[in-house]
């Protein structure tokens, strides 16, 4: 990979560079042969996708500050291109750079639905709500056309299976007849994630997801639609979005979000190269500043990975925030969303055997 591909972005995507997985024995560098291919401007990134092959659908955690013990992903790798995502060091997984493979490299689960009725069928299965979406979004623009989200949604919905969707896209909107029967029964839930409104600083660091206002469009029509909704200020970045936390707060709560939380800024493994890399061609200005204030979160450190912490930070800044956050919560009238109902929850039938009764 040349020196330019590293330092700048092209059209469409969210990395300025490229870093060799953690994993990888080998590393690329660039080499001038003479011929000034280093000053040539990057040629055009198409986005691939691949088939994968994973045996089950359905991933466990048990990690204490996280709200489910299980979720689902129908996509690795997304086309959003935030260049903030915590799932980016992911793609090392897969032998794949978290910088640009991460969001032109995707891989979709063709048998998720298949997949999913069985594990769901399996005797020793015990229903809890499931999050659809949370590695990466649920929603890629490839769904449009393959529906492996949607066709994961028809199998939940058929089982009266509890589902909450995180989701950075307007395109949510399309399955909202499943989700407002499942609504219905307290069976869904929709988490629209906003990091920041402002278009411009939005289009750098989030180059392919919705448009801040149209995010807030999808938080009004879900809403309008009978489905919890509530809204995701994920990631606050210090100094570039944590001065918009009260006005995402107040512009979601008019949209008619009825919850919300907020997620510190993540920088694991190879991400923390990654971000101030962006920073340093798009803010180069405020990028000291940036990653002053990401320590002063982490102890010293770019990043501290301990449960409880890796989501809020600590510390004086960390606290400031949490007491906006909890300030504007309590002004807005912000509440919970109600758990989940797992009290309907039916096996589905894997078999054309009818029911005797």
């Amino acid at each position: 990979m040349g020196q330019r591909d590293q330092q700048l972005p092209r059209k469409g995507r969210g990395a300025v560079v490229s870093p060799d997985n953690r994993y990888s024995t080998q590393r690329c560098e660039a080499i001038d042969d003479g011929w000034g291919s280093l000053d040539e401007p990057p040629a055009p990134l198409a986005t691939t996708l691949t088939a994968d092959a994973s045996r089950r659908v359905i991933s466990y955690n048990d990690s204490p500050d996280v709200g489910f013990d299980r979720s689902i992903n129908p996509y690795r790798g997304c086309e959003h291109g935030c260049v903030y995502c915590f799932a980016r060091p992911t793609h090392a997984w897969l032998g794949l750079s978290p910088g640009l493979d991460f969001e032109a490299k995707l891989f979709y689960k063709p048998e998720a639905a298949t997949l999913l009725r069985a594990e769901l069928a399996a005797p020793g299965y015990r229903c809890a709500p499931i999050a659809v979406g949370i590695n990466t979004d649920a929603y890629q623009p490839a769904e449009r056309r393959l529906r492996i989200t949607r066709a994961v949604l028809e199998v939940l919905a058929e089982c009266r299976h509890p589902l909450n969707i995180v989701t950075k896209s307007a395109l949510v909107e399309r399955d909202i007849d499943i989700l407002t029967e499942m609504a219905r029964e307290n069976r869904a839930s929709v988490a629209v994630s906003i990091t920041t409104l402002d278009r411009t600083l939005a289009r750098r660091l989030e180059p392919r997801a919705a448009a801040p206002e149209r995010r807030l469009e999808t938080i009004a029509r879900l809403s309008e639609a009978g489905i919890p909704v509530s809204v995701l200020i994920a990631p606050v970045i210090p100094v570039l979005t944590d001065a918009e936390l009260e006005t995402i707060l107040t512009r979601s709560r008019e949209a008619g979000a009825r919850a919300a939380g907020y997620v510190m800024l993540r920088l694991p493994h190879e991400l923390k190269e990654m971000f101030t890399a962006w920073l340093a061609h798009h803010e180069p200005l405020k990028a000291e500043h940036v990653m002053n204030r990401v320590r002063d979160l982490r102890g010293g450190r770019e990043y501290d990975a301990a449960f409880g912490r890796r989501m809020s930070g600590t510390g004086p800044y960390a606290e400031l925030i949490a007491q906006r956050f909890r300030a504007a919560h309590r002004r807005l009238g912000y509440g919970e969303l109600p758990p989940l109902d797992c009290s309907g929850f039916r096996a589905p039938r894997t078999t054309p055997q009818l029911d005797l009764f």
